[in-house]
């Protein structure tokens, strides 16, 4: 792919999607995972508890088969969590739930695009607005970030009913805040695209309201899930960087 679609030669990028990370997995020696609402919240809760997190794109068979095969629970629906099954993508659900080693944590876009990235060649990091100031600063502390060693973070957006990508705003903000992060620190210099990202965080007063009154915070508090909005405005209260070693995220410092 030419450099002007991956962004080079600027060490801190940022995309959209599962297309945009496996268009930039190649050139980047970092992938930033951002999926606020619920998927990337939801690791840094588990991991801050001690779990490992096993990313899967969806909820079915196979997932059943591959949480037997780590010997992982399997993740229910937000809205299929039970007393036999209390994980879910819930940040909230997983705040209460019993703890559990090893979880398998379906979800079509975060979990689907880390999934994917891990059999590329780039680490892969879990990233929200809990954790940016934690992960900007794994990442700075590692050289990560800079035209040598490219840091892609990528918004994974959610989905409209024909299946395609639609932008999220709350993504937008949790990739702002992890590249202000890096900035901040010295990585760089931004691509143009990295550059707007972190301006729209900048210019942002009033996260918590922005997360809670855009289209997918409201969403989830009309479906009885508003906890999981609340959790997931809880900026930079996470100390841990959840990175993908092998099949699963782990918590490090």
């Amino acid at each position: 792919m030419t450099e002007w679609f991956t962004q080079g030669p600027y060490g801190v990028r940022f995309e959209w999607g599962l297309a945009g990370a496996a268009a930039l997995a190649s050139s980047s020696s970092c992938l930033v995972i951002v999926d606020v609402l619920s998927f990337t919240t939801a690791v840094t809760v588990a991991v801050e508890a001690g779990m490992k997190v096993f990313p899967y794109a969806w909820r079915d068979e196979t997932a059943a088969e591959f949480a037997r095969q780590n010997q992982a629970q399997l993740a229910a629906g937000r809205r299929a969590a039970s007393a036999d099954s209390p994980w879910s993508l819930s940040p909230a659900a997983l705040r209460r739930a019993p703890f559990t080693p090893r979880l398998v944590l379906p979800s079509p876009n975060g979990s689907a695009i880390s999934s994917a990235a891990a059999s590329g060649p780039a680490t892969v990091i879990a990233a929200c607005l809990r954790n940016a100031r934690a992960a900007g600063s794994w990442l700075t502390g590692r050289s990560l970030g800079t035209p040598d060693q490219p840091a892609t973070v990528i918004a994974a957006g959610e989905r409209w009913p024909d299946g395609s990508l639609r932008p999220a705003l709350e993504d937008l903000l949790g990739a702002g805040a992890v590249i202000a992060a890096m900035h901040g620190q010295g990585s760089g210099p931004l691509s143009p695209e990295a550059e707007a990202a972190r301006a729209c965080y900048e210019a942002t007063g009033d996260l918590a309201r922005a997360v809670s009154d855009c289209a997918s915070g409201r969403e989830l508090a009309e479906a009885g899930f508003a906890d999981d909005v609340v959790i997931a405005t809880e900026v930079n209260s996470c100390a841990v960087t959840p990175v993908l070693t092998g099949q699963a995220f782990t918590a490090t410092s």
